[in-house]
């Protein structure tokens, strides 16, 4: 997964890892026992057995839960999460544009997620989700204006302060957004 990540986000995972036996008492290993002890079978609601029973928040528990269960491995191949999320064919097309274009901006990585598509710099710039009706909707570290609007309950980066609806035709404003948007990351 290393080579699909920022180097402040690669910083950022190394140094939970490394700091998760100083800051919780106990090695990766032992709570990765924990977790095998888990009677939940899906991931929020294991997130949420381990904040109530061993207050591990969030980000740790994660880290935890995918030592301990993820099998397959899936994060480490961005490639098959996103021939998973992009199915649809529409939206495909939409995303292989946007992609496109995001890739031609200097120091971008991209990176897969189960709901979404995230293009970072230094700091996560766009993302993208399929839509159900082949549209896809894009999110931007952009303030909303004409043409964007305000996000509602996105999965994505808060810094991401806009989004559009893109179906059909790219918007003819897209490649300045992608480029402002890279520029501030």
């Amino acid at each position: 997964m290393a080579d699909n990540l920022t180097d402040r986000q690669a910083l950022y995972f190394a140094s939970m890892r490394a700091g998760l036996e100083e800051a919780t008492g106990k090695s990766l290993a032992e709570w990765t026992a924990i977790a095998r002890t888990c009677p939940e079978t899906k991931h929020r609601a294991r997130l949420a057995w381990f904040k109530a029973h061993h207050g591990l928040g969030q980000n740790r528990a994660s880290l935890v839960l995918a030592e301990a269960f993820d099998a397959s491995n899936a994060w480490a191949e961005p490639r098959l999460l996103v021939e998973s999320l992009w199915s649809d064919p529409a939206s495909r097309a939409l995303y292989e544009c946007i992609d496109d274009l995001a890739g031609q901006l200097a120091g971008v990585k991209r990176t897969a997620r189960k709901g979404y598509t995230a293009w970072s710099r230094q700091f996560q710039f766009a993302a993208a989700r399929p839509m159900k009706d082949g549209a896809l909707m894009l999110g931007l570290a952009l303030p909303a204006a004409e043409g964007r609007e305000a996000p509602r309950r996105e999965p994505w980066s808060e810094r991401l302060t806009s989004r559009v609806r893109v179906d059909g035709d790219l918007p003819a404003e897209l490649s300045a957004w992608l480029n402002a948007a890279w520029a501030h990351s």
